[in-house]
């Protein structure tokens, strides 16, 4: 079974370096990365089956960003800065809720209806003349996708998501991702004391599924295969059932997937993960659906969270099959976790000489490579001054422009 997507072709000349330790450490460069590379690339916010009734809305809060999606009476998604056009205060707080009709801040009063438009302020005569018009909500760069929801605070260098996967687009309708329910209330949050790329670093190669993680590599390490393209999107996808298993949740998990005769081959009995550079994630299984991503909090601590989706017709089976599946998946992850902490500690030590990346870390180098071309201080071996960063990354971006 082969997925009918771009093959990633791996030069035989390749550097096999990562980044240089002091990038995963240091203060002023994770300001760049706060500016440059978080608040102008996609993040995923949800999915729109996570706000079904008119006035529900969901939060996502990132680097000192707000943002609220929100059902408008109308029907329609919409999304805009979590923050009272008086004084900035939250019109919401929370990962989600409902409104009756209307946001009312919880500061001073003001009212917003459901499409952001502001409806009325207390003490109206206290203001003088004043537009109502001008002071709705602001908006917030939103796409929905098969489904999913994707934000962006400020215009940046990538093209719409639609774009970016178009590659994989006959995969997302075969597994129907615009039907997709919500799997109980299942927003998950865990917090690890590392940097981001650490982060990352883990989760973008599968060199290490053979000995780092059991219940993977019993369940399909060995058709286990990443690929990554050069506009940042990732692809990771692997065969299960194809050998007796060994663990029990896998050997239970194998026994009751059911079978997906209206899915392709190619996804048939399969797990994919679909990359979405910086930190966004979106992966299936025959039997659930889910998104991860890494926020950072600071350059040395980091928020992983996510949701879950169910497939719409899911029968006792399946619900039990998916059951298996979550906890797969779940010790996996806390597998990584650790991985993530012990890789971050490393980068602090006197006696790391760098990376040196086998072929089958090709994702990861991949995504070193977009950090290096947005912020290209991050080429230098060496660390500048931390006074001096800032400056470095201008000088060494008109360098690199005039050299075409």
């Amino acid at each position: 079974m082969t997925a009918p997507t771009r093959k990633m072709q791996i030069p035989n000349d390749w550097d096999r370096r990562g980044l240089p330790a002091w990038t995963y450490h240091s203060e002023k460069l994770f300001e760049l990365e706060r500016d440059h590379v978080f608040r102008t690339h996609w993040m995923i916010a949800g999915h729109v089956c996570d706000i079904p009734a008119e006035g529900d809305w969901i939060a996502f809060d990132m680097l000192g960003e707000r943002a609220i999606v929100m059902r408008g009476q109308d029907g329609e998604i919409r999304a805009f800065h979590n923050l009272c056009r008086h004084r900035g205060a939250r019109v919401v707080d929370g990962t989600g809720g409902h409104c009756r009709g209307a946001l009312v801040c919880p500061f001073h009063g003001w009212v917003y209806n459901t499409d952001g438009s502001l409806r009325g302020v207390s003490r109206p005569e206290s203001f003088g003349e004043f537009d109502k018009e001008k002071f709705g909500l602001k908006p917030v760069e939103m796409e929905i996708w098969k489904g999913f929801i994707f934000l962006r605070f400020l215009p940046g260098p990538q093209p719409s998501v639609a774009e970016l996967f178009a590659p994989f687009e006959g995969d997302f309708d075969a597994y129907g991702s615009e039907t997709l329910l919500p799997e109980g209330n299942v927003l998950w949050e865990s917090t690890l004391p590392v940097n981001w790329k650490s982060v990352r670093d883990v989760d973008n190669e599968g060199y290490h599924v053979a000995l780092a993680h059991p219940g993977l590599q019993d369940l399909y390490g060995r058709t286990y295969r990443d690929d990554a393209y050069t506009n940042g999107v990732s692809h990771s996808h692997a065969f299960f059932g194809d050998k007796p298993a060994r663990l029990w949740s896998v050997k239970n998990y194998v026994a009751l997937s059911p079978e997906r005769p209206d899915l392709p081959e190619h996804l048939q009995k399969a797990w994919t993960y679909y990359g979405l550079f910086p930190t966004g994630v979106i992966a299936f299984t025959p039997e659930y659906a889910n998104y991860y991503q890494d926020i950072p909090l600071s350059a040395g601590e980091t928020l992983l969270k996510g949701r879950t989706y169910r497939m719409p017709a899911e029968d006792r089976q399946a619900r039990a099959a998916r059951y298996l599946a979550q906890r797969i998946d779940r010790e996996t992850s806390e597998e990584d976790q650790q991985l993530s902490i012990w890789s971050n500690e490393s980068m602090k030590s006197s006696a790391f000489e760098d990376f040196h990346l086998s072929d089958l870390e090709y994702g990861l180098k991949n995504h070193h490579d977009e950090l290096r071309k947005i912020l290209p201080v991050t080429r230098l071996a060496e660390a500048p001054p931390e006074d001096r960063i800032h400056q470095s990354n201008e000088e060494l971006a008109l360098a690199l422009g005039r050299a075409g």
